[in-house]
């Protein structure tokens, strides 16, 4: 609500959606068939502690205390940071561990959470260990939650037909031998969808043209450090 504050949003009803709505919709399936779930982000359910916590275990924070608090009040080191912890890939007791494949009979089915409420409190309540299991709308929906607690208006994106470039030639490659037979050489694919998040803030590093809505995803696909 503060017009010097960097996460600063002019339109009334884009504060209430981004940064006061505790419920919302998620879109996940395929592009042919769209299908909607509901998700309760519960930002002011007694989570802040939580949040601060998650700052405070952060790989950032342990390698340079001093330096990390003094940068929390930019939202951009923010959310990296948070990108982070929302998955458990990095040994940095992270909240949540990703499984895409095999059985989930020993842990939650990702497909049955509906909130971050109950995520992020038993994360808490078993010291900090992450839970199991999460895919991209869980990571994005929890992420949603964590930075509206701490102040920064926080959407959902979904895309569906959702490419994945693994050696940055912008394009996905298909292999074929001489007789039109698919050969599976290739590591590019194309997902039915993906889920991430946008932030709102001033991007004074970039230019007045780069600010608003920017892009993080906190969904495991390489470490994030290094």
């Amino acid at each position: 609500w503060l017009s010097g504050d960097d996460v600063y949003m002019s339109n009334e009803n884009e504060r209430q959606e981004y940064v006061l709505n505790e419920n919302g919709i998620i879109f996940v399936g395929n592009a042919r068939y769209i299908e909607a779930r509901g998700w309760y982000y519960g930002q002011f359910q007694d989570l802040l502690n939580i949040c601060l916590t998650m700052l405070d275990l952060s790989l950032y924070y342990r390698q340079d205390p001093a330096m990390d608090v003094s940068r929390r009040g930019d939202p951009k080191y923010v959310g990296r940071v948070i990108s982070s912890m929302i998955n458990g890939n990095d040994n940095d007791n992270g909240v949540l561990l990703g499984k895409w494949q095999g059985s989930f009979h020993s842990h939650e089915n990702p497909s049955r959470w509906d909130g971050s409420v109950v995520i992020l409190k038993k994360w808490r309540q078993d010291n900090y260990r992450p839970v199991q299991y999460g895919q991209c709308w869980v990571f994005a929906g929890v992420m949603c939650t964590v930075l509206r607690c701490l102040g920064i208006p926080t959407r959902l994106v979904s895309n569906f037909n959702s490419a994945h470039d693994v050696d940055r030639n912008l394009s996905i490659d298909k292999y074929y031998d001489s007789s039109g037979r698919s050969l599976n050489i290739g590591k590019d694919s194309t997902w039915d969808y993906h889920v991430w998040n946008e932030s709102w803030f001033i991007r004074p590093d970039l230019g007045r043209s780069y600010s608003g809505w920017q892009v993080l995803d906190a969904t495991p696909q390489e470490q994030s450090r290094g």
